[in-house]
């Protein structure tokens, strides 16, 4: 490890929580332990403690942020408890919402990718070129792939951002389709699952 440098932070753990908080509040993504450490010129450990310090922390003081672990790194993020403020706020600016077909598209390419724009217009029974390219224009959808077939059809799958705006670490965090198909009767006599 070098003994000096611009990235290289001495001194004591304050300095450093303080590098990674103001590093984590710049970030529009999650920043992984290692990532900080390198930057910092300092242990990978040494980071994961000051960031599980940060955890407690916000905790401790009732804050109205708090530090995830999510999609292979580290974000800052609102409380929970926060989020029916929030709600308000967002909703009395004149934010876009997802419509209804968006997030149909969104859960078909969620649930079933890589998938193709037929198969998300086949599921949905309209066509889906539309919402696509909007989903794609708020970074949620990408492409992700070529399928082998005839045509060499563009595949679609999720993006970071959608598992950073629904809070979950990866897709398996998202909870399984077949249950909420049986809650709302579709499928009833079909062998078929999720």
């Amino acid at each position: 490890m070098p003994e000096e440098g611009i990235g290289m932070v001495e001194g004591t753990d304050q300095t450093i929580r303080r590098a990674v908080e103001a590093m984590l509040f710049v970030s529009d993504e999650p920043i992984s332990a290692s990532v900080l450490a390198q930057v910092l010129e300092v242990g990978r450990r040494r980071v994961e403690a000051v960031l599980s310090g940060l955890v407690e922390e916000y905790e401790e003081r009732g804050s109205g942020i708090v530090l995830r672990q999510l999609a292979g790194g580290w974000r800052l993020m609102t409380h929970p408890e926060a989020h029916p403020f929030l709600e308000q706020f967002i909703l009395s600016a004149r934010h876009a919402r997802l419509t209804k077909a968006s997030l149909e598209t969104l859960a078909v390419v969620a649930y079933k990718q890589p998938v193709t724009r037929h198969q998300v217009s086949s599921v949905r029974g309209v066509d889906s070129d539309g919402v696509l390219k909007s989903l794609a224009e708020r970074g949620l959808v990408e492409e992700v792939g070529r399928d082998d077939g005839p045509g060499r059809a563009v595949l679609y799958g999720t993006t970071s951002s959608f598992l950073e705006r629904l809070g979950i670490g990866s897709l398996a965090d998202l909870p399984p389709v077949a249950p909420l198909l049986d809650e709302a009767g579709v499928g009833r006599g079909s062998s078929r699952s999720g």
